[in-house]
């Protein structure tokens, strides 16, 4: 099944690459078709996947480097599956959303999305370490590439360039830490490392070598820097790309590796991790509060977001990396529906500036409804898909760390502060006609762009045991592998 998500792909850049460049239209329809097939067939994956076992299902093998003893193989468990439909799902809601928006380059545009999904379904279903880094890096290169040629701004270069050396430099480090562990296991499969004693010291040197490669992915303090300026520098779209899933690959390969590979390490380095997360967490809703660019604001509260996430990671408990994964995936959900609706009033008057705007619902109600939806799940209104995640992390962390879960607790406040401010200064008060004077609602397209994310937000808000019942096992099974003392 994977096999085939990546083969629909694939298929489709090809007709992509072969298709007259003039002929905007049909690129736009095959791309989009492409991606929409591919999220089908990841819906069967979910619907044909057993709750019950924790092994990589719809495994597929092939040998790569045999004199190495380093296999190329692919599956899916109950942490991976939500990921992968995550990316399926929000692709083409991309490229959906930026239908009239590009202009040029448009077969390249498409193009380069179509690869980064397929190498975001490699990086959630590849179970070797090796190759999973390999992937890991690769989808720098079509980021790179959508912040620098399509970005909307004149620092868009160099936003590109802040964006590839920053999460480029720390994953070099992580890089250094496989070659190790390749050297003393003699090879790089997950399933074998799992079984391998690493001393003490070694788990604690190669713990921070994942560690500077999935903290600036997050990103985390003080590594943080790039994420604004990528933010503001790129595309609609390409913000819905790193804000929904390329931050998630930094919580990813802390759950899939440094916590069940070097558990003594991830031990000892918590005090670090809530350290930094409760610092990320007040710092970055402090500072989105007095940032006046919308993308900046929405790109702080991720930051946020993403800090509490990895604070629920280090609880050491089912429910706190239950409840990691969930927010990871409503972050998904409303982050991205936040930059869509900050690309709509961007499309129709070409400025981000918080002080332009106010009185949108006297001209845009739908736009209006829309946008409280999301400011209330981004606050975490029971209801929403972010108040079971949170709630599910702050039970989690007061288990382990009370202290943690106080201060984690802050970032709901300040939440509160940054999001209901904005709402208040966009929607409410009069029309700022000596800065805007054309008005229109969301359109049918955008209807469309924005029922998905809406409907993922409310069933994973109301149903939430619908995804809880395929977590469960694999999170289970991890909790064991980091502290079998506990069952």
């Amino acid at each position: 099944m994977i096999n085939l998500l990546i083969s629909i792909l694939t298929f489709g850049s090809f007709v992509l690459i072969f298709l007259p460049k003039e002929n905007v239209f049909l690129i736009r329809v095959v791309g989009i078709s492409t991606t929409f097939l591919t999220f089908f067939v990841s819906l069967i994956l979910w619907v044909l996947f057993d709750n019950s076992t924790v092994k990589l299902q719809f495994v597929s093998e092939f040998v790569w480097l045999s004199h190495l003893n380093i296999n190329f193989t692919l599956g899916v468990d109950g942490i991976s599956l939500f990921f992968l439909l995550l990316t399926t799902l929000l692709v083409p809601v991309c490229l959906l959303a930026s239908w009239n928006s590009v202009q040029i380059y448009v077969r390249e545009y498409f193009i380069a999305f179509l690869l980064m999904e397929i190498l975001l379904v490699l990086v959630f279903s590849v179970s070797d370490l090796l190759l999973f880094y390999i992937f890991f890096e690769s989808v720098l290169i079509p980021m790179f590439l959508i912040i620098g040629v399509w970005g909307s701004r004149e620092r868009k270069i160099r936003a590109a360039y802040l964006f590839f050396l920053y999460t480029l430099f720390g994953s070099v480090i992580m890089l250094l830490g496989i070659a190790y562990i390749y050297v003393q296991v003699g090879t790089t499969d997950y399933e074998i490392l799992l079984n391998h004693p690493f001393s003490e010291l070694e788990q604690k040197l190669l713990w921070l070598s994942f560690f500077a490669s999935f903290a600036s992915k997050i990103p985390m303090l003080p590594v943080h820097i790039w994420l604004p300026e990528a933010h503001v520098e790129a595309p609609t779209s390409g913000s819905v790309i790193l804000a929904g899933i390329l931050l998630k690959l930094g919580s990813y390969g802390f759950l899939r590796f440094s916590l069940p590979l070097f558990p003594l390490a991830s031990y000892f380095f918590t005090p670090l991790i809530y350290t930094l997360s409760v610092i990320g967490v007040i710092y970055t809703s402090l500072t989105a509060v007095r940032q006046t660019d919308l993308k900046r604001i929405i790109a702080y509260t991720s930051v946020a977001h993403m800090n509490l996430v990895v604070m629920g990671l280090f609880s050491f408990n089912v429910i706190g990396l239950e409840g990691a994964i969930i927010q990871s995936l409503s972050h998904g959900f409303v982050s991205s529906a936040l930059f869509l609706l900050i690309g709509v009033v961007y499309d129709r008057h070409h400025t981000r500036t918080v002080k332009y705007y106010g009185g949108l619902v006297h001209v845009m109600p739908l736009f209006s409804i829309v946008f409280l939806l999301f400011t209330m799940a981004n606050i975490a209104l029971p209801g929403t898909s972010s108040f079971v995640g949170e709630f599910l992390l702050l039970i989690g962390i007061f288990k382990f760390n009370t202290a943690g879960a106080f201060f984690g607790a802050t970032g709901m406040i300040l939440g509160g502060a940054y999001s209901l401010w904005l709402f208040n200064r966009m929607v409410y008060g009069n029309l700022k006609l000596q800065y805007l004077t054309s008005f229109s609602d969301i359109n049918t397209r955008e209807i469309f762009v924005f029922l998905p994310l809406i409907i993922g937000t409310l069933v994973l808000g109301i149903f939430p045991e619908i995804f809880l019942v395929s977590l469960h096992t694999s999170v289970m099974h991890i909790v064991e592998i980091i502290n079998p003392s506990c069952f």
